[in-house]
């Protein structure tokens, strides 16, 4: 059962929020213009809601409606507790329609929990699929972002085995990641899906607790699966995941360097349509909506202050800011808000369509299929409701929202570790240019090289289906024809990008010149 949350640091800091934001919007050095309408409404617009209002408003938008905002469970036993098994784990037998290129009957699904040993009482929830190719192929982990929505949206929409048919049976998904890599979905930040705990202590608030759990459930998964330990091993995810990933990263290559562990054999981590580095990401928008044609250009000239505003915030939050970073993302989420108020129902996933009235994707199903009790039985997550995103948790990380995480991905690319950031075209909300802008941004040894290569297509089907700038570990890709949600959009592509990375192929055809800008 579910039960309310105690009032965390962020709710009693809440009028020295207040006094630093009008600070920022009053500041004589970054005054409103008078003519601007839209900055005059900015103290009535959704900016200066509650962070827990902006994201029911995102996950209404998906025709999600999770019956809890957080999965806070009845306490364990902990006299017997420690006895227990640290790794709970089933194989699913649930029905598929259509042929899986496997045997069913040979083919590794499994759920389990994980009980995370830093914590009062949490359980970690989650997924894996054994490869349909071979038990050798690369061990991929899959992290949704929200913050606080379950990877079960990936699973059931994007690059799982299966998808969801209208009568809620499963459908064999014909480019399913499972199909060239050992596949696992995780259920985090805690709360989040159907991990949970009976101590709201348990929520995390930045990304050392996200990280820190995820490289205890990697060790605690290498030691229940053993055959799989020498693996290379990648790290994949999308959207706010692209905080996860770095942080996630670098604490694995932190843990084998220190022999914490299990070696986990690390080759490269993936970022899809990311928030990483936020102060270019963020200064990013306007330039992105009047390129696409979704702001004029007197828009974009009367939100520059705006801009202005977000940089400052941004820097005043640094590494360790509180109050600042709530401020920083009040300021800066008013941006891309305006842009939403200013081209009307713009579907902010996916520019090429619109919402109707709140709804911007129907993924209702989902909450459908893993209420019925014969998947929950299957699954064996017993009374755990689902939560499918948690406004609860997306608001608990709302100090770790502005935070770059890019600052620590050189030291990976130093020492050999593979990045691939990659986006949709179409994507507003984790836009392509912001993503180009902090990858070519990044201080590395390969920087000046980088940033000199050309730009080349990537072909699929003797047609270009993105464009893409690589250098040593480091590569950028645009997809075409896709917005935030690249395997919904584009499996084929999707999963023909997977296979050429981690197989170090090249995944682009060779041409002489710079064909367009990134």
């Amino acid at each position: 059962m579910a039960m309310a949350m105690a009032p965390t640091s962020s709710n009693l800091l809440f009028p020295l929020f207040l006094s630093l934001l009008l600070l920022l919007f009053t500041s004589p050095t970054f005054s409103f213009s008078t003519t601007n309408d839209h900055n005059q409404d900015f103290f009535k617009s959704s900016a200066l809601k509650f962070p827990k209002t902006q994201a029911q408003m995102f996950i209404k938008g998906l025709n999600l409606f999770p019956k809890h905002d957080v999965n806070i469970a009845a306490a364990h036993d902990q006299s017997t507790d420690s006895a227990a098994p640290i790794i709970v784990e089933k194989r699913l037998e649930l029905p598929y329609l259509g042929d899986s290129g496997a045997s069913v009957q040979d083919l590794g699904h499994h759920a389990g929990y994980y009980r995370l040993p830093h914590t009062k009482d949490a359980r970690m929830f989650y997924f894996f699929f054994e490869s349909r190719n071979s038990k050798n192929d690369p061990v991929v982990i899959w992290l949704t972002g929200g913050p606080g929505c379950s990877s079960e949206l990936a699973l059931f929409y994007e690059n799982g085995p299966f998808q969801i048919a209208n009568n809620l049976s499963l459908v064999w998904n014909n480019f399913g990641w499972d199909k060239i890599s050992n596949l696992i979905y995780v259920d985090q930040p805690i709360g989040t899906g159907f991990s949970y705990s009976s101590d709201d202590d348990d929520i995390r608030h930045n990304e050392d607790g996200v990280s820190n759990d995820l490289y205890d459930f990697m060790q605690a998964f290498f030691k229940e699966h053993p055959q799989y330990a020498k693996n290379d091993f990648y790290i994949t995810g999308e959207s706010y995941a692209g905080h996860y990933i770095p942080a996630f990263a670098a604490r694995v290559h932190q843990g084998n360097k220190n022999k914490e562990g299990i070696y986990v054999n690390l080759k490269g981590f993936a970022i899809g349509n990311g928030l990483t580095d936020p102060e270019i990401q963020y200064k990013a928008y306007t330039d992105y909506a009047l390129d696409m044609k979704l702001i004029t250009q007197s828009d974009h000239d009367d939100m520059k202050s705006l801009v202005s505003r977000c940089e400052l915030a941004i820097k005043l939050c640094g590494t360790d800011g509180e109050v600042s970073c709530m401020a920083a993302y009040s300021v800066c989420n008013a941006i891309f808000n305006n842009i939403l108020k200013i081209s009307g129902n713009i579907n902010y996933y996916d520019i090429r369509k619109q919402c109707e009235a709140d709804l911007c994707y129907d993924f209702g199903k989902l909450e459908n299929l893993l209420n019925e009790k014969s998947v929950r039985d299957a699954l064996g997550v017993g009374d755990i409701e689902f939560v499918s995103c948690s406004s609860t948790v997306y608001q608990a990380m709302i100090t770790d929202w502005m935070r770059n995480l890019e600052v620590g991905i050189p030291t990976l690319l130093e020492d050999g570790i593979k990045l691939l950031v990659y986006a949709g075209e179409y994507d507003l909300i984790c836009n392509w240019l912001g993503n180009s802008r902090w990858v070519h941004a990044m201080e590395w040894s390969g920087q000046k090289d980088f940033v000199a290569a050309s730009t080349i297509p990537f072909t699929l089907d003797g047609a270009d289906a993105g464009l893409a700038k690589s250098h040593g570990p480091l590569t950028f890709l645009k997809v075409h024809n896709a917005g935030h949600m690249v395997p919904m959009d584009q499996p084929k592509a999707s999963l023909e990008m997977l296979k050429r990375w981690i197989q170090d192929k090249s995944p682009f055809a060779a041409v002489e010149n710079d064909l367009s800008p990134m």
